[in-house]
């Protein structure tokens, strides 16, 4: 039986690296996919389906995948979602050759895809805190957004170039090799296991999939700050989902395709350079602090943003509202990887993912209505708001988009002020003790198990 957390970062590394490169080959097949669908349909509602088909699935299913993680060997369910999504990709791929694609395949397959991924994060991000010591929880953090940042940066360029040069099946083989590079880095190491809490042996009295599902709400529930900061998150998540829907139609309204892609350009190398300094940085040593003053950053960002339609500002705007969205995802990650016990991470993490971004889909399906019939026409010339508002930003085509991010600016910031209200959340640092000892005090370290010998398909017996 092992008494200490590893002190070494090596495992995590190695399994880091690996889902690196598996997102950036996912990031590529979202990207052809997306490209093939658009130009087979001409349809945007079926473009967004896609989008709509990656991410909801598996966010329905999160309890009860994070139930499993905390079951199963996590090891096991990582290299489990791996082959998963790897197959439903592959599966495209070959319907692809025989030219037998439909529509219908890929939302049925990236559905399926999704429910697989719903295990990944809860599993990798409760394997980090078992691998990585306590005192570099930000900077894993950091590291682990980098993926996400690179491809936004990287999948768009190069997925364009493949798609050409090699075609959307060619493309999705890749995709379907960095799936088995991830899953050999997963086979190439060893993660404990925690020992139960307390918190495990009251779940294992009456074991049922359902309990374990719930679980996670329920000790959420009994822990006010930490469900603040969960709400908090959903409501800031509207805004950035609002955000992402709404940037290209503001840009495009008065300028040109290619400069649109220059600003998103710009923007995904603000997200790498922030990814870099949480990672080299760790984050500030009051972690919610670090949240406050980054929401406020934001919130002034998106204000600002909206006020001019000019590429300079609104280009700076998006590079410092990436730059800085590392250190809040950071900050944020750090503080639930203390406050959690590990073994029940699964759980929580899953209920806290599903909850954080449910928001997510209400803004996109939200933003068109609301910029096309509402804003957009009352900032027209002789519009309800042309001679009040748009006294100040100004009238005509995307003005009401611009109006639409100065309000999305003023949610932020009434969060932000909710938040710092609550005291419940400013304490939840010192109030809450922490479930992971300090690094220095190995001591008091929980007993981790050592990994078991696990089937590729773990036990499913007594549920």
């Amino acid at each position: 039986m092992e008494s200490k957390r590893p002190a070494s970062m090596r495992t995590f590394l190695v399994i880091w690296f690996g889902q690196v490169i598996s997102m950036l080959g996912t990031g590529l097949t979202g990207f052809a996919l997306g490209v093939w669908v658009y130009q087979q349909t001409g349809s945007v509602t079926r473009f967004a389906l896609i989008a709509f088909f990656t991410s909801v699935p598996g966010l329905i299913f999160s309890p009860f995948a994070g139930a499993l993680v905390d079951r199963w060997d996590r090891r096991w369910t990582m290299i489990l979602s791996d082959t998963g999504a790897g197959f439903a990709t592959l599966g495209i791929a070959l319907l692809l050759l025989g030219h037998a694609l439909e529509l219908w395949h890929i939302y049925l397959l990236m559905g399926m895809a999704s429910l697989f991924n719903a295990f990944q994060w809860p599993a990798f991000t409760a394997s980090t805190t078992l691998l990585v010591p306590k005192k570099r929880f930000g900077q894993a953090a950091g590291m682990t957004q980098m993926g996400t940042a690179l491809g936004q940066v990287v999948s768009p360029v190069l997925g364009g170039v493949l798609l050409v040069s090699i075609g959307l099946w060619g493309v999705i083989l890749i995709d379907f090799a960095t799936f088995l590079f991830a899953t050999a880095t997963l086979l190439a190491v060893r993660i404990p296991r925690p020992a139960p809490s307390e918190e495990q042996q009251e779940v294992e009295v009456k074991r049922s999939l359902w309990r374990e599902a719930v679980y996670g709400w329920s000790y959420l529930r009994l822990r006010g700050g930490l469900l603040a900061l969960l709400w908090l998150f959903a409501a800031t998540n509207f805004a950035v989902g609002m955000l992402q829907a709404l940037l290209p139609p503001l840009v495009l309204s008065f300028t040109t395709a290619p400069v649109l892609g220059t600003v998103l350009s710009v923007a995904g190398v603000g997200m790498v350079l922030g990814t870099i300094l949480m990672s080299v940085w760790g984050g500030p040593s009051r972690r919610i602090l670090g949240i406050f003053g980054v929401l406020l950053v934001q919130g002034l960002i998106l204000t600002l943003g909206g006020l001019r339609p000019d590429v300079y500002l609104i280009g700076s705007a998006a590079f410092l509202f990436l730059f800085v969205h590392p250190v809040l995802m950071g900050c944020s990650q750090a503080i639930w990887q203390a406050k959690v016990a590990p073994d029940i991470q699964g759980r929580v993490f899953a209920v806290r993912r599903m909850v954080a971004m449910s928001s997510l889909p209400l803004a996109y399906l939200l933003a068109g209505p609301l910029a096309d019939r509402v804003f957009e026409p009352a900032l027209a010339p002789g519009g309800a708001l042309a001679s009040t508002v748009g006294a100040v930003i100004g009238t005509g085509e995307g003005r009401g988009i611009g109006f639409l991010f100065m309000l999305l600016g003023g949610f932020v910031l009434l969060a932000l002020v909710a938040a710092v209200a609550y005291p419940r959340l400013r304490r939840v640092e010192s109030e809450l003790p922490d479930e992971v000892p300090d690094d220095d005090e190995p001591e008091s370290l929980p007993e981790l198990a050592p990994e078991r010998a696990a089937p590729a398909v773990p036990e499913l017996a007594g549920e």
